[in-house]
């Protein structure tokens, strides 16, 4: 019986962009580079209901850090991304972590949190539980899974809110959307208890 990381794989990478991403990404010449967020979850989502597994898929999150806080060193890696990736039926956002408390407090109107260090902390702090999920490749070549939460909830098909800075409207839009493409999912009230750590 496999694992639940392989589970995970599994599904994950019978999305074809998951797996041009993963394998071109180390080409972009980045440190501590993350595939995360909605490609990922809704690409497990696709596959417990037997759909695409690219259906409902809007874009594909790549975190990065970089000291260089600059607009135009992460733009200069966007750019790249955007040749890299541009064959993809996605795009491919790419942002450079070290820089969102620069501009967190301004788009989402609530204080930023502290800079994030890396990218695994910047993937706990997400709105919600089953965005918390990050591949990158390992120094073979071989996904390497980041999974803080573990995977009942995705694997469960629930919404719960996170433990990071985003507000109430942020996690019940983003809930909201996600329940109209996949009615399967049981949403969890902004209320709820934060994120089980397993």
């Amino acid at each position: 019986m496999p694992t639940d990381e392989q589970r995970f794989l599994d599904l994950v990478l019978a999305n074809p962009t998951v797996a041009a991403v993963l394998e071109r990404a180390p080409s972009l010449g980045v440190s501590d580079w993350w595939l995360t967020a909605g490609v990922l979850f809704q690409s497990v989502w696709n596959g417990l209901t037997g759909r695409d597994p690219g259906a409902g898929v809007r874009d594909a999150d790549l975190f990065y850090v970089d000291p260089d806080t600059s607009w135009e060193a992460e733009d200069a890696v966007i750019r790249r991304g955007g040749e890299l990736f541009a064959d993809l039926p996605v795009p491919v956002e790419i942002r450079n972590q070290a820089r969102v408390h620069l501009w967190y407090a301004e788009r989402f109107g609530v204080p930023a949190a502290a800079p994030f260090r890396d990218c695994r902390a910047a993937i706990d702090a997400f709105a919600a539980v089953c965005c918390s999920y990050g591949v990158t490749a390992g120094a073979d070549g071989q996904p390497v899974v980041y999974a803080p939460y573990g995977y009942a909830d995705l694997f469960g098909m629930v919404v719960r809110p996170g433990g990071g800075p985003a507000p109430r409207d942020v996690y019940e839009g983003k809930a909201a959307r996600w329940r109209s493409e996949w009615p399967q999912l049981t949403v969890l009230p902004w209320e709820h208890p934060g994120p089980p750590r397993g």
